[in-house]
């Protein structure tokens, strides 16, 4: 009955990763690349938080092309990262770097709302184009640096893990669980909600305040005069961040769980039917993780409103007259 249960468990992961992983795959892909064209547009990249989705959605292109085909030929049994050192090396960096400087973004994006919301005017000065792209150069940097240790750490042709492209030490594999699942993931995230509620709060008292509506809404914007505009695209930004937030806390929270229960609860410290579901459960995390990084556009599409149907709009209107050209 344990065989039969742990040859159920492998026969579905090889299904999810072979058909699933490659509709997340394709519409990653299409997606990503919607976004990475959407928000390009001069209109939309010199916001500052516009500028955010844009990288998160062109560093999420990077972590899917280089994450999910390997996925994808592991439902046939024929990745190259299982055997070959320097393909495992390389990808496992490649994703955890990527993966953390999407959520950092996203991350930063929630605090230029919170910013941009404020009624104190230095803080409102501080959300800015020079300000973001530095932020940007410091996500990447370090995150970069956060992982450089993957490459001594991860050996292809490991048993007794998830995957056989895995750390081959305790300490790399704590090192490694610890940075993913504090600086990665949970923090990014407690920031994600923290500033979230704040940027509420900022437009839920300038909505209830009327008395003060007028000078309030004057003060946000910068030149000192209502701009529908710009307020408009504030608004459907802001709906499109807390959109993502949830789905980033729904999709990334049980390879958090997942990782941690693998790292004080190791391979061969249960049954072989225990290790099993282990495995079965780390491979539908990792898929939920990939999920995170195909989504942003479908979200902006489904609450961005006007704003990014328009821009999308524009770009089908701009390529239809390149092609007639």
């Amino acid at each position: 009955m344990s065989n039969k249960s742990i040859e159920s468990l492998e026969y579905i992961s090889d299904q999810l990763n072979r058909y699933l992983a490659s509709i997340i795959f394709l519409f990653g892909i299409t997606g990503n690349i919607m976004s990475c064209l959407v928000l390009s547009q001069r209109r939309l990249r010199s916001n500052p938080c516009a500028l955010l989705f844009l990288i998160s959605s062109f560093i999420g292109l990077i972590s899917i092309l280089v994450g999910l085909p390997t996925r994808i030929l592991a439902g046939w049994h024929v990745d190259p990262t299982a055997t070959i050192n320097w393909i495992c090396k390389t990808r496992a960096f490649i994703i955890f770097s990527t993966r953390t400087m999407s959520i950092w973004l996203i991350t930063l994006a929630t605090i230029d709302r919170w910013l941009i919301s404020s009624i104190d005017i230095h803080r409102r000065q501080m959300s800015n184009l020079k300000n973001v792209k530095r932020a940007i150069f410091i996500t990447v940097i370090l995150s970069i640096l956060s992982y450089i240790h993957m490459f001594p750490c991860y050996e292809a042709n490991i048993t007794n893990a998830p995957l056989k492209c895995y750390e081959y030490t305790v300490r790399c594999l704590l090192v490694t669980d610890l940075i993913y699942v504090i600086f990665s993931i949970m923090i990014p995230l407690i920031l994600m909600i923290i500033f979230g509620l704040l940027t509420i709060s900022y437009v839920h008292r300038t909505h209830t305040h009327v008395a003060r509506a007028s000078n309030a809404l004057r003060i946000i914007d910068h030149n000192r005069h209502v701009n529908q505009n710009s307020k408009k695209t504030d608004h459907h930004l802001l709906r499109m961040l807390l959109l993502q937030i949830f789905s980033l806390i729904v999709l990334c929270i049980p390879q958090v769980i997942q990782k941690l229960y693998i790292t004080f609860k190791p391979f061969d410290s249960g049954s072989k039917l225990e290790d099993a579901i282990k495995t079965f459960l780390y491979n539908i995390d990792i898929l939920l993780a990939f999920m995170a990084s195909a989504m942003p556009f479908y979200i902006y599409v489904l609450a961005g409103g006007s704003v990014i149907k328009k821009a999308f709009m524009d770009l089908i209107r701009l390529i239809q007259r390149k092609i007639a050209c």
